[in-house]
């Protein structure tokens, strides 16, 4: 079974930094993508980022230039530092992979518990 642990959201100011921490640990095969979705009050789920197994990143237009994604050497965990956030950045941050159980399964999904960042005025 695989797992995912989140960790660092928290509270912040505008203009200020954070960044937050995604580890899968279990039995997998292999990861694809690992990314990041957030759902602010209200509102619909939506990308945030997301970095695929040759560590290419793809970042929503919303947070272009602010953002960075990365995963660590071993593919198994994803940062994503935050920079210069916005009132609009809160929200409940969910890390996402794609994997394979074994080399000839097709991909699955999986969502961690989420975690809150809030970025004051």
């Amino acid at each position: 079974q695989v797992q995912l642990v989140e960790s660092g959201g928290g509270l912040v100011q505008a203009g200020g930094s954070l960044r937050l921490s995604c580890a899968a640990s279990g039995t997998f095969f292999s990861i694809r993508t690992m990314g990041w979705y957030r759902q602010a009050q209200g509102k619909q789920r939506e990308l945030v980022a997301y970095v695929t197994n040759d560590n290419s990143a793809n970042y929503a237009d919303a947070v272009k230039g602010r953002f960075t994604i990365s995963r660590d050497n071993n593919k198994t965990t994803v940062d994503l530092q935050m920079n210069s956030v916005k009132p609009d950045d809160t929200a409940v941050y969910y890390c996402h992979i794609q994997y394979k159980r074994w080399y000839r399964d097709g991909y699955l999904e999986l969502w961690g518990q989420g975690t809150l960042v809030t970025v004051s005025s």
